[in-house]
């Protein structure tokens, strides 16, 4: 790539910005030949070799993938989001492996509402699977018996639901609510799953998919910036500018609230609720 004739600053942001948008629409090979450009005429840009390796890894291609992250520690050896990959990328071997079907939910379909929304930590996760996935893939709610089981979009078990909010969502899914899910967080022993009711049954009038609690794998409101707090998609999501940090008492453009991880009303949830 030759940047002689326009001015290299502009250059890189418009690449990268191609890059950003290949990335969000899940068109991985055109992601990663657009980075390999950038880090050729701008060897020393971390950010470049983290998206790089994003891309990498989303093909399947984790040696490469971790090449990149190293290259980026190499320049960064403080680089957080190269850290955290390479943790992930350890469990994975060199093997190049077919990358998972994943598609993204659309970041409109993240913003919080109060009742409709809510994040839970998945019990008994499988890492494997999930070490392949990022922030923002959708994953899909399957009912099994008693067990509210996450998966991905191929049918690859990821965890469940923890019994509690499960056993709720699969009473309300019965009576025909409808849900999407998508991976919220994860790190090298958890998995975080955000959920939204995208369709509430006449029958169903009134409840909430989510109430407050108080139980610790689950939270029913999500921060404004929700797939930003995942590691891998920091260098995708915080140059696009989507969302944005909010402060105790801050005011939302949109006159909504703003909701916080730490806001949880001592309210549990349970069937009484429902019946009053």
């Amino acid at each position: 790539m030759v940047f002689q004739a326009e001015d290299r600053t502009r250059a890189k942001r418009q690449h990268s910005d191609a890059a950003i948008q290949m990335a969000l629409q899940g068109r991985w090979a055109e992601a990663l030949q657009i980075n390999q450009m950038i880090v050729e005429a701008f060897p020393t840009d971390v950010d470049a070799y983290n998206r790089l390796g994003k891309a990498y890894t989303e093909l399947g291609r984790y040696s490469d993938a971790r090449n990149a992250y190293m290259k980026a520690l190499e320049i960064d050896s403080l680089n957080s989001i190269a850290k955290k990959n390479l943790s992930r990328l350890s469990t994975l071997t060199d093997e190049v492996r077919p990358p998972l079907a994943n598609q993204k939910l659309s970041p409109q379909m993240f913003i919080e509402e109060m009742g409709k929304t809510g994040v839970t930590t998945l019990v008994r996760p499988n890492m494997d699977i999930a070490a392949r996935m990022t922030a923002g893939d959708q994953v899909i709610l399957h009912a099994d018996k008693t067990l509210l089981n996450i998966r991905t979009m191929n049918g690859d078990q990821v965890g469940e639901v923890e019994p509690k909010l499960g056993q709720r969502l699969l009473k309300l899914m019965d009576a025909g609510n409808e849900y999407v899910a998508a991976i919220q967080a994860l790190n090298d022993s958890q998995v975080r799953v955000f959920i939204r009711e995208t369709f509430q049954h006449s029958s169903q009038t009134g409840k909430l998919s989510f109430p407050p609690t108080v139980t610790e794998n689950f939270r029913p409101y999500t921060r404004g910036r929700l797939l930003r707090q995942d590691v891998d998609d920091e260098a995708y999501w915080d140059e696009t500018g989507e969302g944005e940090d909010w402060e105790p008492g801050a005011e939302r453009d949109d006159g909504k609230e703003p909701a916080y991880d730490d806001a949880e009303p001592d309210v549990d949830i349970s069937d009484d609720e429902d019946d009053e």
